[in-house]
């Protein structure tokens, strides 16, 4: 085993060094690939519209070039869908990343070049596996296989030569041949439609396998290594696979999970995070002992950043990687060899170093609360539940949260939907130890709080086993990459999650 971690090593000492070169010039580095993208669209439409070949330096193309929703490029996409080429990016593309990670109603086609899987999405991945050999010398995960927790393919009925899906399943679909020997279940189940019947055939699949390592989103991770462990009839995962060792997570916050996942897998498994999306591949914890991740400067991603107090602004400020400071919550802004031109993703992120450049993911654009200016983010909330769940042994399964409104008859609070795998013994206190979390963690929520004029206290409602589930499943959302989403400034999400328990309890 360390013989086959000593080769491995070797053939990624030189990539490690790469690493090891962008941290210490980043700002050279994006540069670069800043050039690369420019000089290869120049001949797109896009490319011609916007004046690529006059765009000499990065206050050109941000003169020239708009920041762009995915409403504004949907036309050249939509054309791309219909099989033009040269649209938005200068190579075939062949596939579409289909994305509705927060449930939203309309799905979003983002174009996957072969330049993005290779020097993106594949290239993160063996980045990943280094950095954890790097830090875990005498890993055994080698011996065994890798379960990846994918979505489904379908053919693009708009040019029936190209699909499109959830991109984890387009990266299996495409795995290099020593990725596809190290993982596990067969394609033909990783690609079910049907998650009802996926979990199972995944967990019969795999029960008798050497399953070292597992990555995915951590709702739909543990609801497959719940089946596996029912079908196995044993309490622990260490007692189906004993070799298992780290499981790979990204999509949602990891810390309301993190409990779960250690009374499933025990102690000794380790966790490592991702960011990864359909547009791109954005950062890998590269250190297991931090809780923050090293962001990817050559992965073919540009980027640049919208302050959060401007994203609103007719003409907001973007700063290029070298403005940024720690400790503010920016939007995201991508420039990409898939032919994404300054794109605001939806995310918001936080660095907490530059040198080098580390960051957390702390919300989408559209999920927080604000209608009080409490600026409530998905991270605040996230924190909050984790260290309420802690004091009181709890251990949540989902969540939504929404303004209540105020009005000439109720006073303005925030109205929480919680589903418990371990439900606490007093709601009341839990909901009085949740406010007083948030106060603690976000200024303004505790100035608005205070005296209870602005903000009254939460109202939490029990959501009964599964109602998450059925909620996903009735708007076609069941595992892949969807997400629930956490905040709302709006309360279509929790209206309609309250007449669905009114229902089931009448």
């Amino acid at each position: 085993m360390d013989f086959l971690n000593y080769i491995f090593n070797g053939l990624m000492r030189r990539r490690l060094a790469q690493i090891e070169n962008f941290k210490l010039h980043p700002h050279e580095v994006q540069q670069k690939v800043f050039n690369h993208l420019i000089q290869s669209a120049q001949y797109t439409e896009w490319g011609k519209k916007y004046g690529y070949a006059r765009i000499k330096s990065v206050a050109d193309f941000q003169k020239q070039v708009p920041v762009s929703t995915y409403e504004a490029l949907f036309p050249y996409i939509e054309r791309c869908l219909k099989g033009e080429q040269n649209v938005l990016w200068s190579t075939p593309i062949k596939w579409f990343s289909k994305s509705s990670g927060t449930t939203n109603a309309r799905n979003k086609f983002i174009p996957v070049s072969n330049e993005s899987f290779q020097g993106c999405h594949y290239k993160a991945g063996k980045d990943l596996i280094a950095m954890y050999v790097r830090n875990n010398p005498h890993t055994k995960i080698f011996t065994g296989k890798n379960m990846g927790v994918g979505g489904s393919l379908q053919r693009n009925h708009l040019n029936p030569r190209t699909h499109y899906g959830d991109v984890s399943a387009l990266l299996m679909k495409n795995l290099p041949l020593w990725a596809e020997f190290m993982r596990t279940p067969s394609i033909e189940t990783a690609l079910m439609e049907k998650w009802e019947d996926k979990i199972t055939r995944m967990a019969e699949e795999t029960k008798n396998l050497n399953v070292t390592s597992m990555q995915g989103v951590p709702t739909w991770s543990l609801m497959i290594l719940k089946k596996v462990l029912e079908v196995t009839r044993k309490k622990h995962i260490k007692e189906v696979w004993k070799n298992f060792e780290l499981y790979v997570h990204g999509g949602v916050s990891f810390a309301p999970y993190y409990d779960s996942f250690k009374q499933i897998m025990g102690e000794e498994v380790r966790f490592m995070e991702t960011y990864n999306a359909s547009e791109g591949f954005f950062g890998v914890q590269d250190q297991l002992d931090r809780d923050d991740m090293l962001l990817m400067l050559d992965y073919g991603i540009y980027y640049e950043f919208i302050p959060f107090e401007e994203l609103h602004n007719e003409n907001p400020k973007v700063l290029t990687l070298q403005e940024v400071e720690t400790g503010k919550n920016y939007a995201l802004v991508i420039s990409t060899n898939g032919g994404l031109w300054r794109y605001l993703i939806g995310d918001l992120v936080k660095f907490t170093s530059t040198s080098p450049y580390r960051i957390k993911v702390t919300g989408r654009t559209k999920h927080y609360i604000n209608a009080f200016g409490e600026e409530l983010m998905v991270e605040n909330a996230e924190q909050a539940l984790t260290f309420t769940c802690r004091e009181l042994g709890a251990r949540i399964s989902n969540f939504t949260a929404a303004p209540i409104y105020l009005t000439t008859h109720q006073k303005g609070g925030h109205e929480w939907i919680i589903e418990f795998e371990k439900e606490p013994q007093n709601i009341e206190q839990f909901t009085i130890l949740l406010d007083y979390y948030l106060r603690q963690i976000n200024a303004d929520y505790d100035a608005k709080r205070s005296g209870d004029i602005a903000l009254g206290m939460p109202v939490v409602h029990v959501a009964p086993k599964g109602t998450f589930y059925e909620w996903l499943k009735k708007r076609g959302k069941l595992g892949g990459q969807n997400k629930v989403p956490r905040l709302a400034n709006d309360r279509q999400f929790v209206e309609e999650l309250l007449s669905m328990m009114q229902k089931a309890l009448s």
